[in-house]
């Protein structure tokens, strides 16, 4: 999907239902961020725990309410843990499961802004709302030349020149996405990062802390 599309579809429509996903750290957030501003409109960002409530029928007041602020303030809403309320209705137990995917589709329909839902979970969403975004948009691990790129920005905010050498090795760290490359130049606050050997070495813990590295690790 080619984003500076995307974003120039927006600044002349003006509105759009947008589902962002793929694995924490992609960049999902982010871009959202990225959209708001060069809209040049406010951002709200909700998340499951904004919404949630104990009590019946607050959650589904809670969406509505939501969607209007959002309306009121001509924002970009990004909502994330989207799939907490647009699960899949076929595998509900309770009635409010229903009833507040229920409101969330309705509140989505009548919505004329522009609404990010982020997921890391796309396969358990529900058909009815994936019939409702005008865009799906795959935020995958970086390629190796994207993260050639990062590396390359990341050394020079830690103080040093990425080394060529360890492009090589860079390239077979298939799970890296730019919370990785935020991660490691954060912790360089407590743990300084002095070298692109140690850079790599970073990333290559953040990977293998992910539950796929983890897998990978002993041979699955």
């Amino acid at each position: 999907c080619d984003l500076a599309t995307v974003k120039e579809g927006l600044r002349i429509q003006g509105q759009g239902r947008l589902c962002f996903f793929g694995p924490p750290g992609t960049g999902k957030t982010a871009f959202g961020r990225h959209l708001a501003e060069v809209l040049d409109r406010p951002l709200l960002i909700k998340r499951a725990s904004d919404l949630q409530s104990m009590w019946v029928g607050q959650t589904e007041k809670n969406m509505a309410k939501m969607f209007e602020e959002a309306r009121a303030e001509n924002a970009v809403l990004l909502l994330d843990e989207a799939d907490s309320f647009l699960q899949d209705r076929k595998g509900a137990q309770r009635s409010w499961e229903i009833s507040q995917v229920n409101e969330m589709l309705t509140q989505m329909e009548a919505f004329e802004g522009i609404f990010i839902a982020s997921t890391n979970l796309m396969d358990s969403l529900d058909a009815a709302a994936l019939r409702r975004f005008d865009l799906k948009i795959h935020f995958d691990y970086l390629k190796p030349d994207q993260a050639w790129v990062m590396f390359q920005d990341a050394a020079r905010k830690l103080g040093f020149e990425a080394d060529e050498a360890t492009r090589s090795a860079l390239a077979r760290l298939k799970l890296l996405t730019p919370g990785d490359f935020a991660n490691v130049v954060r912790q360089s606050r407590l743990r300084v990062i002095a070298t692109s050997a140690e850079l790599l070495g970073r990333l290559g813990a953040e990977c293998e802390a992910k539950p796929e590295g983890r897998r990978k690790s002993v041979g699955f």
